[in-house]
C-alpha cells in the first residue's frame, strides 16, 4: 500500500477516535444530569469500543497507530521509516482536529473552542507516563505473541486506564493537543499540555526500553 493512503488511513482513523472520544464525552455530560461518574462511564466505553473497531478497520492499511508515541515507538524497533513515521504523525495530528471539530459539528457546540478545564500539576505527568507505558506495552507484548488480539487489548486496556489513571489516560500527543481546542467535557486546558505530553513521551521510551529488553531473545550459548 502506497505512502499516502497509510497516511490517509492514519488521518481519517484518528479523525474517528476523536469524534468518538468527545462526541461521547458531550453526550454523557449532557445525559449524565451533572453526575461526572456517569458522563465518565459512557465516554470510557464509547472510547474502547470504537478502539477496537477502528484498529480492526484501518489496521490491515496502516497499522492504525493514531498515536505519535506508538508511530515513534514503532519506528525505534524499526518497523516503519522515519519518512513514513513523520507523515503519520503529521497526519494524526490534523486529523485529530478534524475529530474534534466533527464532533463540535454534530452536537452543535461552536466550531473554534479552547479548553478552559485545568489537568495540572506533576501527578498528572506521571499518570499519562504510567497510561503511555501500559499501552505500548499491551501493544509490543500483544503484535508479539497473539496479534490478532491486539485490536481488543488495546481497547480494553484504554477502557481501565480511564479510571485507574488519574489523568484519565489520554497517552497520546495528537489526542492532547486536539482535546485542547474543545471546550467540553473531554477537554484539557493549553496550559496542562506541556506536562501530559512530557509524561507520554517518558512513558514512550521507558515502554520501549523495558519491553525490548524483557522480549530480547537470548543468544544460544
Amino acid at each position: 500500500m502506497t505512502l499516502s493512503r497509510r497516511a490517509a488511513a492514519e488521518l481519517v482513523g484518528t479523525a474517528m477516535l476523536l469524534a468518538v472520544v468527545v462526541g461521547s464525552g458531550i453526550m454523557g455530560q449532557r445525559l449524565a444530569g451533572g453526575n461526572d461518574a456517569i458522563a465518565l462511564l459512557g465516554n470510557t466505553i464509547a472510547t474502547g469500543a470504537g478502539l477496537v473497531v477502528l484498529i480492526h478497520m484501518f489496521g490491515p492499511a496502516s497499522g492504525a497507530h493514531f498515536n505519535p508515541a506508538v508511530t515513534l515507538a514503532v519506528m525505534m524497533r524499526r518497523g516503519i521509516s522515519a519518512r513514513a513515521a513523520l507523515l503519520y504523525v503529521a497526519a494524526q495530528f490534523v486529523g485529530a482536529i478534524v475529530g474534534v471539530w466533527s464532533a463540535h459539528l454534530m452536537f452543535a457546540e461552536p466550531l473554534f473552542q479552547v479548553s478552559s478545564r485545568l489537568r495540572d500539576g506533576w501527578p498528572q505527568g506521571v499518570a499519562e507516563a504510567i497510561a503511555t507505558f501500559g499501552l505500548i506495552g499491551t501493544i509490543v507484548t500483544t503484535q508479539r505473541s497473539r496479534p490478532e488480539f491486539t485490536p481488543v487489548a488495546v481497547g480494553l486496556y484504554i477502557t481501565a486506564a480511564y479510571w485507574f489513571t488519574a489523568s484519565t489516560s489520554f497517552a497520546n500527543p495528537a489526542v492532547t493537543v486536539a482535546r485542547s481546542l474543545s471546550n467540553t467535557f473531554a477537554g484539557i486546558a493549553p496550559s496542562s499540555v506541556a506536562v501530559f505530553i512530557a509524561g507520554q513521551l517518558a512513558g514512550t521510551l521507558f515502554a520501549i526500553a523495558f519491553f525490548g529488553w524483557l522480549l530480547k531473545e537470548d543468544s544460544p550459548e
